[in-house]
């Protein structure tokens, strides 16, 4: 078979990401370890907390608030940029690359790290510009991006977003799963198995626990 017949025959997996979130962080290598063990192919796509939480800013506690006004744009406004200036496919590196600083390694979601994940995956480096562009030149872009993906799911969560095909036809979407740490090899399977199974069945919405734990990215 060729590669690209065997490219094709893959079910693609759409992800809607916010680098600045520890949880999609976790989600993303989980899902990537079940395009491992399974025929699956992610395709990335940005979705922002910034823009989800602009109509509610007033009603949230002030910490987060600060966040999301503060340090929340700039790693989404230079992954937005790095894609509309070359391509779908820097997504998933430059992703792998700023999670990896900002969530890994603790830099934080700080211009430091973001100049240094460019330079990970030999972006340019005047990117970084992007970053404090208050008019933003690819917002209309960014915007578009988070719609369609959580037009799919509702107001009501955050990210990411996973998109994949239904039996019908129709796409089946849902956020999450929230999960720590990020589980690997056929335990990965298992849970991706799940969730499918769940999110396909008519009228089922929520599965929940309280979080006792933090992010674990001691397996990452």
């Amino acid at each position: 078979m060729s590669e690209t017949a065997s490219t094709s025959a893959k079910t693609p997996v759409d992800f809607w990401f916010d680098p600045l979130c520890p949880w999609a962080w976790m989600t993303s290598r989980w899902v990537l370890e079940v395009e491992k063990v399974r025929d699956i192919e992610v395709r990335w796509h940005i979705m922002s907390l910034a823009v989800l939480n602009e109509p509610k800013l007033d009603e949230l506690p002030e910490n987060y608030r600060e966040l999301l006004t503060t340090k929340a744009w700039a790693p989404v406004r230079v992954v937005t940029a790095a894609w509309q200036k070359h391509g779908d496919d820097v997504l998933g590196p430059l992703y792998t690359a700023l999670g990896t600083r900002i969530h890994n390694q603790g830099e934080g979601p700080t211009r430091e790290a973001i100049v240094g994940a460019l330079a990970d995956v030999g972006l340019p480096a005047d990117l970084i510009d992007y970053a404090d562009q208050e008019n933003f030149e690819f917002d209309a872009e960014l915007r578009a991006s988070h719609k369609e993906g959580i037009d799919k799911v509702g107001q009501d969560v955050g990210t990411p977003v996973i998109a994949v095909p239904g039996a019908d036809g129709e796409q089946l979407a849902f956020f999450g799963p929230v999960v720590t740490p990020a589980p690997k090899d056929e335990d990965a399977a298992k849970l991706w198995d799940g969730t499918l199974l769940v999110a396909s069945v008519p009228g089922f919405y929520e599965i929940k626990r309280t979080r006792t734990a933090g992010p674990d990215f001691s397996n990452l």
